[in-house]
């Protein structure tokens, strides 16, 4: 016997049903998923410093439980002293199993860490399905050691699905757990 990521579990059994009668669906291939989630962080100080995206490169690792890898400058800009090919950040895209057990820890451990939480915005949708929202502080995430935390950076997290209309995506992801604002 395999291991199936609980979320993945709950999503076949109770989320797929609840939102096939819902949106009136006829067959079960009609109902929106999650394709993948994408992590990203802008390091726009790692110009100066390298340290800093080695760093964050490191932790994002620890976050998603998977390889992130640099992005790079696509012009230079010589105001802010880029030049073409620097590595100005950190990405990991998620999928499968990976993606269902990160989605799952958001939100039963980091999100309710956050400082002050009353929700996450509703309107971040972008017309297609998709959603995005930012977190201040990388330090929600239990992976990460606290006392060995230098710099605090935010990251933007985009959740990819099926999805035809925002409000069958905004469906989807509260029937997962996303704590949207009311």
């Amino acid at each position: 016997m395999s291991y199936v990521p609980r979320l993945k579990t709950r999503y076949k059994e109770e989320i797929v049903p609840k939102l096939k009668e819902k949106f009136e669906y006829n067959n079960i291939m009609e109902v929106p998923k999650v394709t993948k989630v994408c992590l990203n962080q802008g390091l726009g100080q790692a110009i100066q410093d390298k340290k800093i995206l080695e760093v964050a490169l490191e932790e994002m690792t620890r976050i998603a439980g998977q390889k992130a890898v640099p992005t790079k400058a696509k012009k230079a800009v010589s105001n802010f002293k880029l030049r073409d090919g620097m590595s100005i950040g950190a990405r990991v895209t998620l999928r499968g199993d990976q993606m269902y057990e990160f989605i799952d820890r958001l939100v039963s451990v980091s999100l309710p860490r956050v400082r002050d939480f009353q929700g996450i915005n509703a309107k971040s949708f972008d017309g297609k399905g998709n959603y995005s929202f930012g977190i201040t502080e990388q330090i929600i995430f239990p992976e990460i050691n606290i006392d060995r935390v230098n710099k605090l950076l935010g990251m933007d997290i985009t959740f990819v699905t099926t999805a035809k209309t925002d409000a069958e995506a905004k469906e989807l992801l509260k029937e997962i757990g996303l704590p949207f604002k009311n």
